[in-house]
Order: structure tokens, then sequence, then C-alpha cells
């Protein structure tokens, strides 16, 4: 009996204290470090214009007896948007219009009277001075029915300025003066009754620092191909707005050391109202080759950034990295990482250190992986 203890509790005893224990490969997500041909972007922060902006004011006083503003819609060039009581416009059409005939009349007797001047002048029964009368009166009579003309036209044009028209497409904003109200078409102190700006295209005006002006170089030059630049509005994920720079201001403000730079946005759908604050994307260099890898890849190491790449033998290898920016999503590796290399992008958490064996996790089991928690 005692012997059948000791030999149960002999073939219980634990191994040595100090054996390692035999670990299999974990589980983790990889990808290859690609080549890609890249362009640097910048950032600026700009601010939308309009290409357009119009002050609508009368050509003619009076009194408002209608308004048709609807406040941010969409009119047409030539829409009315006012009308001024036009009774006494008309009124001096008529006149105007009344005292034209009377020019009229008048003209028809000197253009007479100076057609029989050269018989009588022929027959001696009119002096060379009456003739010369003759002529100067037909030709005032001439002058009379053009100044009646022209105040004819004049008299229907302030009919027609009673009609308060947009004078471009675009949005128009409130109506700062109601019905009833009497306005002012005097030259230099005309009533402003609403603004309308244009929505397509818009300007995007931002300030480039001197720096990037000077990684640009050529790129702004005269006569140098369009710019390409993307836009984003507050809370839109990337770029999805594409411009180009219509321009760049003559000089570098010496105050704020940054030049205006102006691009140019077709917006079919109105997003890009005037006013609005916008993140800009340009390219400040030529295009490069450069390694990049998914941003999930990049790993913290105290003040050093890192990646784990998987070597032949199928080990999780510490490797420091030199970052660049993110450029298209993806992570630009300046140092430290070749095309091709295989990198974990996701479980790092399960390498507890540099040399374990990893091995790539199915599709599945990526998918329903819970995302981790980004390190800082």
């Amino acid at each position: 009996m005692v012997a059948a203890v000791v030999v149960g509790m002999s073939s219980c005893k634990k191994p040595p204290q100090g054996a390692p224990m035999a670990m299999g490969p974990v589980p983790v997500t990889l990808e290859a470090a690609d080549e890609r041909t890249l362009t640097d972007w910048t950032a600026l922060n700009g601010r939308v214009e309009a290409v357009e902006t119009v002050e609508v004011r009368p050509r003619v006083s009076g009194e408002l007896v209608s308004v048709s503003v609807t406040p941010g819609a969409f009119v047409k060039a030539g829409d009315e948007l006012f009308r001024i009581d036009d009774r006494v416009y008309e009124a001096k059409l008529a006149q105007a219009k009344a005292e034209l005939q009377r020019a009229e009349a008048g003209a028809v007797t000197a253009q007479r009277e100076f057609g029989r001047a050269a018989d009588l002048l022929k027959g001696k029964a009119l002096s060379p001075e009456q003739a010369e009368a003759r002529e100067t009166v037909h030709l005032q009579a001439q002058a009379a029915v053009a100044a009646a003309r022209a105040a004819v036209t004049a008299a229907a044009l302030d009919v027609e300025f009673c009609g308060v028209k947009a004078a471009i497409a675009g949005r128009v904003g409130r109506a700062l003066v109601t019905e009833g109200n009497v306005v002012s078409g005097m030259a230099g102190g005309a009533t402003l009754l609403t603004t309308i700006v244009s929505v397509d295209p818009v300007y995007v005006y931002a300030d480039v620092d001197e720096n990037t002006l000077l990684k640009m170089g050529e790129a702004r030059r005269a006569g140098a191909a369009k710019i390409p630049v993307e836009l984003q509005l507050s809370g839109e994920n990337g770029f999805p707005h594409k411009g180009e720079v219509e321009s760049f201001d003559n000089r570098v403000d010496a105050g704020t050391g940054s030049m205006v730079l102006r691009a140019v946005f077709k917006d079919p759908e109105g997003m890009l109202t005037p006013g609005l604050f916008a993140r800009l994307r340009l390219p400040v260099t030529g295009t490069w080759k450069g390694v990049t890898t998914s941003d999930s890849a990049i790993q913290t190491d105290l003040a050093r950034k890192f990646v784990y790449v998987v070597d032949a033998a199928g080990l999780a290898q510490y490797r420091p990295v030199v970052l660049g920016d993110v450029i298209d999503g993806r992570r630009v590796i300046r140092e430290g990482l070749k095309a091709g290399e295989q990198v974990v992008v996701r479980g790092h958490a399960r390498i507890f250190m540099p040399g374990m064996p990893v091995v790539a996790a199915p599709a599945e089991a990526e998918k329903s992986e819970p995302k981790e928690r980004e390190k800082p």
C-alpha cells in the first residue's frame, strides 16, 4: 500500500521551474507594405465666397407696392423681386410722348418752310439771310425731335425700373425693406433692398505661408498648369470636393508672412454656401515613390514608432520606423520598411514580446474580432 502511494506521487511531479512553455502561433491580421506613387499635400483653412455678389438697389424713388422675395430661394436673372409705384412715372412717360408729338409737328412745319426757301431765294423773293434763318429753324426743330425722343426713352426706362429685377442668377437674401416704405433711387444713396450671391461655381480664399510657397516652387508660376485642390467641409470624411487653384495674390503680406490663394470649385448641388469655413488640401511637391502601410500597423514604444514585421519563419520582429504623412488613407514609411514585407495590422495585443510566432487570421476571425483600442 505504501509503495503504491509513493509511485503515484512520483508520477505527478511538476516539470523543472526553468523549462520553457511551448506556445502555438497567435492569429493576427497581416498586410504587405506596398510602394505607391505619392504626392505631398498641405492643409489650409479657408472661407467660401461667391464669385458674384450683387446688392439689389432701386434706380428710381417711390413707394414699394410689392415684395416677391423668399429668403434663401434661387432666382434667375431678370426675375422681379420688388415693385415700386409706377403711376407718377407712367404720367411722366405720357407727358414725354406728348412733347415728342409737338416737336415732330414743329419739325414738319420747319421742313416745309426750309424746302420753299431755295425757290424763293432763286426768285429773289427771299434774302439770303432769311433763307439761312429758315435753315436754322429746320435744324433746331430736328434737334427738338431728337431731344423729345430721348426724353420718352428716359421716361420709359423709369417705368421699367419700377420693377426691381435680379441682375444675376443665384441665391437671394432676406428683404431688408417691406411694402409701404418709400425707397430712394438716388445715385450714391440708393436704398439697399436685398443681396444675391451666385452659387456655381464658388471661390475659396486661403492664406498660404512662406514655407509652403517655397515648397510649391514652379507650380505657382504664371502660366503653369492648374494646381489641383480638394476641399472638406465640417463633418465630412475626406476631401470630396475637387477644384483647382485659380490665382495667387501678387505679394506676400509682410505682417502675416502669407499670400492669399484663390481656388475655384464647381458646386452644382449648392452645398458650398458663401461664408462657410472649409479645409483645403493641395499638393506642394511633384510625385515620388514611397512605401506605405495601414496606419493601424503603427505602434508606439515610448517616443519611438515601430511595426511588427513577420519574417520567413513566421516570427513577429520588432522594427523601428520613421513615419511620413497619411496620404490617401495610407501611412507613409520614410525609413525602416521595404515594399512587400508583411506587417501586423491587427492583433498587436496578442504579441507579448518580439519574436513570438504568429499566423495570419482567417477572414471570418478578422471580421468577428472586436476592434482594438488605438495606442497613443
